[in-house]
């Protein structure tokens, strides 16, 4: 799980500082340091242990989840109760991707 937070931070943060970069004027230096870090998410990626698919299929639950808290903490944007159900509906589908038994 630590793999998918440092993953879906890196992919949050960059595209944070591209963001403020491109939509709010931000100095360039912001664009650049923005994509090294995306670059640095797609390193981290790579840790994970399951195959490319698997782990990029129960990251996007991970990262919604994530996303609001970034949303929350950093922008002030306050979550609802049907954006924690939906961020809570997408980690538990995350958790069944990556955990539940399979037959091979």
């Amino acid at each position: 799980m630590i793999l998918f937070v440092v993953a879906g931070l890196c992919e949050i943060g960059g595209g944070y500082l591209i963001w403020q970069w491109l939509k709010e004027g931000k100095p360039l230096w912001y664009g650049i340091a923005g994509g090294f870090i995306l670059v640095l998410y797609g390193v981290v990626a790579t840790l994970q242990t399951a195959s490319f698919g698997r782990v990029y299929a129960a990251y996007g639950g991970i990262f919604i989840m994530l996303a609001l808290v970034w949303a929350w903490k950093v922008d002030g944007f306050k979550p609802d109760k049907y954006d924690m159900i939906g961020a809570a509906v997408a980690v538990l589908g995350a958790g069944i991707i990556l955990y539940m038994p399979r037959q091979h």
